[in-house]
């Protein structure tokens, strides 16, 4: 009972001090140059030492030595981090300055070093925050305010971590900590939608300057040229990591004919349609088994995934067979299914059965299969993007070019997302 209690009062304890230390920070981001800013920072949280104000001074320590367990302090640290950044990101003339703010862990000093009991304890935290999630997650955002800021070409990176910036879809995932302010949240969906609205924006751009290429080419072929008069047209970047030909053909898969002359949107409606009158969850079940199955007729989706997928919607909820289709069952079983598909979760991220789907239908068609479940129920698609960032995590320190299967999957899964959920026009596809 009693330590129960001293938990209780360590907690309360670190919540005030906590609040003196985010109002002293709000003060200066509003009051500071940048920096000044980080120089605070720098002697507050990573030397721990010279700190002129004796009340932030104070309450810091009274917060490392109430820190029973670690994650509190982290889970401060990561606010201070986030009230910075969050002010910074609003102002165009400080963007730059939130990778140099994250950069000062990299400064992080020895513990033995320290003249006091608690500023040796500080930095030994501030150690072990360099091997957390949180920290990680701040590394990611400075990696991706980087590159948003620069013209950068992607296709010259290293590693994978560095093309956070160009799935928006991962943000929410890969940026955000369950306790994550609201106000920084914000700040996240911001980049988010930026991000978004530039690329459907040059996808865009893209299209038309390929369909304006295919009708000079048939015009030249009406009159008999074998010269193209490209010049007239001012030519336009891929926004995409895949080629002009695989990229034209994606487009066309997600937003052309697939099925018996149905689109995926088609595919989609048609079964909705036909489910909705439908009581029982056994009925349901098997009618879904024919929807993602369909066009699935190669050998290896007749030995195996086929018979794969059939296997989990019985295992799903074997007791429900007779139980009436609700909106609850319908986003049990298709997060199953995406779980079964892509990979687990954090703890147990074998994925062998995505990439041995893609290397048998190849990405494009993989992704096409998850599409078809998030059309049919569009509140599993935070699901979708979170197996997705799991992978993403396993993989961001490899090296770029060894995961051409990931990249080339983001890249379409991106461009489904833009097709069907975003706001971007693509109907001149069809004259490219």
């Amino acid at each position: 009972m009693l330590k129960t209690s001293n938990i209780k009062s360590n907690t309360q304890l670190i919540q005030e001090q906590s609040q003196i230390i985010y109002n002293h920070l709000q003060d200066c981001i509003q009051e500071d140059s940048p920096e000044i800013v980080i120089e605070r920072f720098r002697h507050l949280f990573i030397k721990g030492t010279g700190y002129k104000n004796p009340q932030v001074r104070i309450a810091l320590s009274a917060i490392v030595e109430a820190s029973i367990l670690e994650q509190d302090f982290y889970c401060f640290l990561s606010h201070c981090c986030h009230i910075i950044i969050s002010y910074w990101y609003k102002h165009p003339n400080l963007k730059n300055s939130i990778s140099l703010l994250i950069a000062q862990f990299d400064l992080a000093l020895p513990p033995g070093s320290a003249h006091t009991k608690s500023g040796k304890k500080l930095r030994q935290l501030i150690r072990k925050f360099q091997n957390t999630e949180q920290y990680n997650k701040l590394k990611r955002l400075g990696t991706l305010i980087t590159k948003t800021q620069t013209k950068h070409n992607f296709h010259n990176v290293n590693s994978l971590g560095d093309l956070i910036q160009r799935y928006p879809f991962l943000h929410q995932h890969c940026l955000l900590n369950p306790d994550s302010s609201y106000e920084f949240q914000k700040t996240i969906k911001t980049i988010q939608k930026e991000i978004q609205h530039r690329y459907e924006l040059e996808l865009s751009q893209y299209v038309t300057y390929r369909a304006r290429l295919s009708e000079v080419a048939r015009q030249s072929q009406r009159y008999n040229s074998n010269k193209l008069n490209k010049s007239l047209i001012q030519p336009v970047k891929n926004p995409t990591l895949l080629s002009d030909r695989k990229l034209n053909i994606t487009l066309r898969q997600y937003l052309g004919k697939v099925e018996k002359n149905n689109t995926y949107k088609d595919l989609a409606h048609n079964f909705l349609n036909h489910n909705a009158g439908i009581r029982y969850y056994k009925v349901f079940q098997n009618n879904l088994y024919e929807y993602l199955t369909l066009g699935l007729d190669s050998e290896y989706c007749n030995s195996k995934l086929n018979p794969k997928i059939h296997q989990w919607l019985q295992e799903i909820v074997p007791d429900l067979g007779s139980r009436k289709l609700d909106e609850f069952t319908m986003i049990r079983t298709c997060s199953y299914l995406l779980k079964s598909l892509i990979v687990d979760s954090q703890k147990n991220p074998e994925h062998y059965l995505l990439i041995d789907m893609i290397v048998n239908l190849g990405t494009t068609e993989v992704i096409g299969l998850l599409l078809k479940l998030v059309l049919i129920c569009p509140k599993i698609k935070p699901y979708l993007e979170q197996k997705f960032a799991i992978l993403f995590s396993h993989y961001e320190s490899f090296a770029k070019d060894d995961l051409m299967w990931l990249i080339n999957s983001l890249e379409k899964l991106q461009l489904a997302f833009s097709i069907h959920f975003g706001k971007v026009d693509l109907s001149l596809v069809k004259i490219m």
